[in-house]
């Protein structure tokens, strides 16, 4: 995680502005009905939790997730690669919520996630469990790290490319117990369809 913690804790995002904190849902599900999607699905009323995205094989996979936490009015963090914030992109990412990642090095992304979490009363962390769009042979298993550490809920965040649905689904606790934890996360995502199935983890 390259950003300092406090720098993500003070950061402002879409969301603090008066103004889209109040349209952006409409102006979201709105754009969503046009391009015939649908919302699905609650968010749980609790302040903190690791939200994981899947399946994620495509550069839509991110307007779609972006497009369904404005909808939800969720205000959350969200990891992406260092390339993505560089030049003029990189005012516009962060003030989405993004955090930076350089891949290239040991960033201790775990703990220092976790800090994050002790630090504050309220934060939202969504993750690609894929951790990349081609096709993977597993999940990176950081997300679940994280949310053991930090002692918080795990929430099963998707998009349906078959149905064109979006959303949440239920609330995950970690055990400890990570194989038999993933076996349980990853059959909720059986009947739910990538832009790719193919790069798709099965």
């Amino acid at each position: 995680m390259n950003a300092d913690i406090k720098e993500i804790q003070r950061r402002n995002t879409i969301f603090d502005l008066p103004f889209f904190e109040k349209m952006m849902p409409d102006i979201a599900l709105s754009i969503m009905k046009m391009c015939g999607w649908q919302i699905e699905g609650d968010v749980p009323d609790i302040p903190k939790f690791v939200a994981i995205g899947a399946p994620h094989t495509s550069n839509w996979d991110f307007p779609i997730a972006m497009l369904t936490l404005f909808a939800f009015q969720l205000k959350a963090s969200w990891m992406g690669k260092d390339s993505l914030f560089r030049g003029i992109f990189r005012p516009f990412f962060l003030w989405l919520g993004g955090i930076p990642i350089d891949r290239s090095k040991s960033n201790n992304l775990v703990r220092r996630s976790i800090q994050v979490f002790e630090a504050n009363d309220e934060f939202i962390l969504l993750i690609p469990p894929s951790g990349t769009r081609s096709k993977t042979a597993s999940w990176k298993t950081g997300f679940y790290y994280i949310a053991l550490g930090a002692n918080v809920p795990i929430v099963l965040g998707y998009a349906d490319f078959r149905r064109k649905a979006c959303g949440f689904g239920p609330l995950f606790y970690p055990t400890g117990d990570m194989e038999t934890d993933l076996r349980k996360i990853q059959s909720f995502y059986a009947d739910i369809t990538a832009k790719y199935p193919e790069k798709q983890f099965r």
